[in-house]
C-alpha cells in the first residue's frame, strides 16, 4: 500500500498489523536526546520546533551525506529507547513512528488511544533506506549532531505495520 506523510487519519485506520507499506512525503528524524528535549518543551508549555500534529518521526540518526546524495546511511534505531517519551508526543499530535523492535504496553495503549501507528523499518538496511531520501534539512537541536531533528523528503520507503491503531502488534 502506498501512503503519504503526513498521513490522514483514514489511512492510519486502514492499516493492519503486518501490512507492507511504501511511505512517501515528509518525515522527521529524532532519537533519544531530541525526544528528551521535545518532551521537556511540552512539559514547560513551550512551542516545539515543528508542528507534531499528524506527523511521522523516524527513530534514526542519519550519517553525513556522501557526494551527490541527500543523506548518508539512515537505519532505524531500537524504538524502546523512545518509549518513555512517546505517550506525551502522541498526546501532542504525533501519529506515526518508524523504528525497529517491540514497544512497551504504555506505548501500545497510547497508540490505540490517539489513533496512531508504529511502522518497522528493516535494521541493517540503512544504506538502502537512504536511497528513499531526496532531501534532508536540519530543523532543530543542531548541537546534537547526528541526533538533531532533520526533516526528510522520502519516496517509497519500505516499511511494515508493527502496531496498528487498534493496538495489534507484530512483536509478541
Amino acid at each position: 500500500m502506498h501512503i503519504t506523510s503526513p498521513i490522514a487519519a483514514q489511512d492510519i485506520q486502514r492499516l493492519r498489523v503486518g501490512d507492507s507499506v511504501l511511505l512517501s512525503g515528509i518525515i522527521y528524524t529524532a532519537r533519544d536526546a531530541a525526544h528528551q528535549r521535545l518532551t521537556d518543551l511540552l512539559a514547560a508549555g513551550e512551542p516545539l520546533p515543528f508542528d507534531l500534529r499528524g506527523q511521522a518521526i523516524y527513530y534514526a540518526g542519519p550519517c553525513p551525506a556522501p557526494p551527490g546524495r541527500a543523506i548518508g546511511s539512515i537505519g532505524p534505531t531500537t524504538s524502546t529507547r523512545m518509549d518513555s517519551y512517546t505517550p506525551a508526543l502522541l498526546q501532542a499530535g504525533l501519529r506515526v513512528m518508524i523504528g525497529k523492535g517491540a514497544r512497551n504496553s504504555a506505548v501500545i495503549d497510547a497508540i490505540r488511544e490517539h489513533g496512531a501507528v508504529y511502522l518497522a523499518a528493516v535494521g541493517g538496511a540503512g544504506a538502502l533506506l537512504s536511497q528513499c531520501v531526496s532531501h534532508a534539512e536540519p530543523v532543530a537541536f543542531a548541537d546534537l549532531g547526528t541526533e538533531a531533528i532533520v526533516r526528510l523528503t522520502i519516496c517509497n520507503m519500505p516499511l511494515v505495520v508493527a502496531v496498528d491503531c487498534m493496538g495489534r502488534q507484530l512483536y509478541h
